[in-house]
């Protein structure tokens, strides 16, 4: 048997009708950019998250960029970031000038640790931007006292896990703004590039789409220096043809995750963990072992493709080579140790029960 990590056209072919009939009347309309598909979209993304706005960009690096651009942080401003997180988080931390304040995460869930976030805050501290990883909503309560007491924002960065809760409220409505993205691979992806901030602050969703139109209120007017990041109408109306069907997923994900949970008894796995099992939508299933090369190596002899997230710790990467001489034990251990397998809503019974038997068996 041959499984891949994620099959694609087996995801999108669900909708493969639908998405068809959208995309004729956008051509046959002959309007690509901002127009009635976004508006829907947008619209029922917000509704969705529980926030009152939602604004289609171009990619979710840029949904980074702009949560932070548009409240205004630079230049000698710090914001705390988890250290294993993927680059992307910090990219547009520095990209706005601002100081990434590194802190470790929970070995269990793989999320930023409140427990370590009060010691990285200094006068400078302006966020602390959390990272839904895996698919795994971040524990908020410590999270939301910490920056009530030091006067905080709140960013998400929920790339990763579209639809999962936290105390029956969804990523997207945890804090001040949130990032998204909709790249193909994602629970909830386009085909191609895309993203999304959600917010219910409405001058700061005004400044936001402000800022993503070349800084423009209206046509010809320009208030900010803006960039131009805008989520095109073919992806959009994807989008929303895939999103009613989200929540059914992400349901058939977790089903593959308890199964994968009661079934793997290798002693030579580490099993990920949840607190809950709505904060988990298992974007992917990730588990450590300490032969990690070994057990890819084995998992491809047998047909099944697996992928490493991530395997080279930001701190690690030439990209930030003044970080290189620092050490951030628990981060390092999970990008020594961690590796990915198949999960997806189109993931069948026989291929998820090859999958526990082959890990099994491995010595």
């Amino acid at each position: 048997m041959n499984i891949s990590f994620l099959d694609l056209a087996r995801v999108n072919n669900r909708f493969r009708g639908e998405i068809d009939n959208r995309i004729r009347a956008i051509l046959d309309k002959g309007w690509y950019l901002q127009g009635e598909q976004n508006d829907a979209f947008c619209a029922h993304f917000a509704e969705y998250c529980g926030t009152r706005y939602a604004l289609g960009v171009a990619n979710g690096l840029d949904a980074l960029n702009l949560v932070i651009r548009a409240h205004g942080f630079g230049p000698g401003d710090e914001i705390i970031v988890p250290a294993n997180t993927y680059i992307a988080t910090i990219l547009a931390i520095s990209e706005n000038g601002c100081t990434p304040v590194l802190v470790e995460p929970r070995l269990d869930t793989c999320n930023i640790d409140p427990d370590r976030i009060e010691a990285a805050i200094t006068p400078r501290t302006r966020a602390i931007m959390v990272v839904h990883l895996y698919g795994q909503a971040v524990q908020m309560e410590q999270i939301w006292a910490i920056a009530e007491k030091h006067g905080l924002k709140v960013f998400e960065d929920a790339a990763q896990a579209h639809g999962a809760r936290y105390k029956e409220r969804r990523v997207g409505s945890l804090g001040d703004a949130a990032a998204f993205s909709f790249y193909p691979g994602k629970n909830l992806g386009c085909m191609g590039d895309g993203g999304a901030v959600t917010t219910s602050d409405r001058q700061f969703y005004e400044k936001l789409k402000a800022l993503a139109n070349y800084g423009s209120d209206r046509k010809y007017h320009h208030i900010y220096k803006g960039i131009n990041s805008r989520l095109d109408e073919i992806q959009a109306a994807v989008l929303d043809v895939k999103l009613p069907h989200l929540d059914a997923d992400n349901a058939r994900r977790r089903d593959i995750a308890t199964l994968y949970r009661d079934a793997i008894t290798n002693p030579l796995i580490t099993l990920p963990q949840t607190y809950d099992e709505d904060a988990a939508v298992w974007h992917v299933f990730t588990v450590r072992t300490e032969r990690r090369d070994q057990f890819q190596r084995y998992l491809a002899d047998q047909g099944i493709q697996t992928i490493i997230h991530y395997p080279t710790p930001p701190h690690k990467q030439l990209a930030y080579a003044e970080w290189n001489k620092y050490s951030y034990p628990i981060t390092e251990k999970i990008h020594r140790e961690i590796i990915s397998l198949p999960i997806s809503p189109v993931l069948t019974q026989e291929e998820a029960e090859y999958i526990i038997a082959v890990v099994n068996a491995w010595k």
